[in-house]
């Protein structure tokens, strides 16, 4: 596949992936689990294969930033299920999400060695 496609695929589900936690802080309702839940983990799964296309792509193998990224999709991944689980913890999930969302976000542009 084309690096645009994988790039594409990675930003739009990570963007997606966000949308979809903050949705389950907003509404921790036991109805909407399971379809929140879902669209979180397949989301998650596309940005991963998506974001390790783009690593094999661009040839930068496997740098500290790259782990650092993988730490915090691990965690943002998590949220949405978290939410559920301790409905009273959203305003801190909230914050913690956005935090590791800055700090992925910086990894990208800085690319620290």
């Amino acid at each position: 596949m084309d690096q645009a496609i994988y790039s594409i695929l990675h930003v739009a589900s990570a963007m997606l992936l966000v949308g979809v936690t903050f949705q389950a802080f907003a509404a921790p309702e036991a109805g909407r689990r399971k379809k929140i839940v879902m669209a979180s983990g397949i989301l998650s799964l596309v940005m991963l294969v998506a974001g390790f296309g783009l690593l094999t792509k661009l040839g930068y193998g496997f740098p500290l930033w790259v782990i650092i990224k993988l730490v915090c999709w691990l965690g943002i991944s998590a949220m949405a299920g978290i939410a559920f689980r301790r409905p009273e913890k959203v305003k801190v999930l909230g914050i913690v999400t956005i935090v590791l969302l800055l700090v992925a976000i910086f990894m990208v542009y800085q690319q620290p060695a």
